[in-house]
């Protein structure tokens, strides 16, 4: 049958399809077969991290995440779904920018060096789970590594294999603020398969031709049946319901507090208060650990330095990520830019602002995991929220 031919209800770009829960397993199968490294969310060393995925019993069905500002624990729910679980420390970034990478090496041979490109043997990487958040985070990515004027060619390699089948959160963390950013919690563009979690089944929103072949290819291994329009509707609600709920202030009780920011005009709020006091504030609380820029899946910083064995007859460039928050990344050969913490995290935070120009867009995308993550619990949407109202104070009726 030709592609021409095919019935009306197989799978193509834009069109729904029920998979039954036991056919993510075929799913996984089918990215394994064409080649692909599979990769998922798993529970390891007490918290959900994405790993490599060759069962899907691995998923973590029956877990919830807790997260609030320097806290995380995970705790058992029997109603809790494969997907029920938010962010936790990765994100695609590490898959895409790995923290370190070899970019080229050089071998000394009859007194001159020889430079050989790093061989990238890697197989394609299918990633299954991310974000609304996360997928937003490589729009971000993507504009600063292939979009620009220069392409990173490792990067560009990476990203042009990489398959993701995203999945539309119905539940939000403490910490979660996507909603605020207009980048979820409902996953919008930049996936070849979406999952909705209903029941004991998955509604699949097919997003690419690329997703569609899959799909046809885990219908030989696994029953699907396509979504009726009502059936559609029911799963973009799923989203929706849990972002409506992200709108509502105050919590229920018991509840930890929803995050939200006001993004009205941050741009020039940020700028006009580069003096402002509240950043001393924080200082005093910041450890200048990088927990912050680790797990945030935008952040882009990095060195690139030449590390030669004992021998010096060869050598490796590596590029390893790099943070604001140290001491050396603000010093040039007339000293350092940023030689307080204060300045350094002033540093960090106006990406909300600063990005606007240079990209189009803020650096962040409310997943939150910079709250979470930092030991002392310093919170992006109080610290903005602060300045915000002084501003508003100085500003007068």
């Amino acid at each position: 049958m030709s592609r021409t031919d095919a019935p009306s209800d197989a799978p193509r770009s834009g069109t729904w399809h029920w998979l039954p829960r036991g056919g993510l397993q075929s799913l996984i199968d089918t990215l394994a077969a064409a080649g692909h490294r599979v990769v998922g969310p798993q529970v390891a060393d007490g918290a959900i991290v994405i790993r490599d995925l060759a069962d899907a019993a691995l998923l973590p069905r029956g877990w919830l995440d807790e997260q609030d500002g320097g806290h995380y624990r995970l705790r058992h729910d029997p109603e809790a779904g494969a997907f029920d679980h938010v962010v936790g420390p990765h994100s695609l970034k590490n898959f895409l920018f790995p923290p370190r990478e070899t970019l080229a090496t050089y071998h000394r041979v009859d007194g001159s060096w020889r430079e050989t490109p790093a061989d990238d043997a890697a197989p394609p990487l299918a990633v299954i789970g991310a974000r609304a958040c996360d997928l937003a985070a490589l729009a971000v990515q993507d504009r600063v590594f292939i979009n620009g004027d220069f392409v990173d060619e490792a990067y560009a390699r990476r990203r042009g294999r990489l398959f993701i089948v995203a999945v539309n959160c119905r539940r939000a963390a403490a910490t979660c603020f996507c909603h605020s950013m207009g980048t979820g919690p409902a996953v919008q563009a930049g996936f070849d398969l979406a999952l909705t979690e209903i029941g004991d089944r998955f509604a699949v929103e097919v997003g690419t031709a690329r997703g569609a072949a899959v799909l046809a290819d885990v219908a030989t291994r696994a029953p699907l049946a396509p979504c009726s329009p009502a059936d559609v509707a029911t799963a973009r609600a799923v989203p929706q319901d849990l972002a409506a709920r992200m709108h509502e202030r105050p919590a229920a009780a018991g509840a930890p507090r929803p995050r939200s920011l006001d993004t009205h005009g941050i741009r020039d709020l940020l700028f006009a208060n580069l003096e402002h006091p509240r950043w001393q504030s924080v200082a005093d609380r910041c450890l200048s650990c990088t927990n912050c820029t680790l797990v945030c899946p935008t952040c882009f910083c990095h060195s690139v330095d030449d590390v030669a064995d004992l021998s010096g007859d060869h050598a490796d460039r590596e590029r390893r990520w790099a943070s604001c928050f140290t001491l050396d990344h603000g010093r040039t050969h007339d000293g350092n830019s940023r030689p307080t913490t204060a300045s350094r995290y002033r540093q960090w935070l106006v990406q909300f602002a600063g990005w606007i120009d240079q990209f189009g867009t803020s650096g962040c995308t409310g997943c939150g995991r910079c709250i979470t993550w930092c030991p002392v619990g310093i919170d992006v949407t109080e610290e903005v929220a602060a300045i915000r109202a002084a501003d508003a104070r100085e500003a007068g009726p």
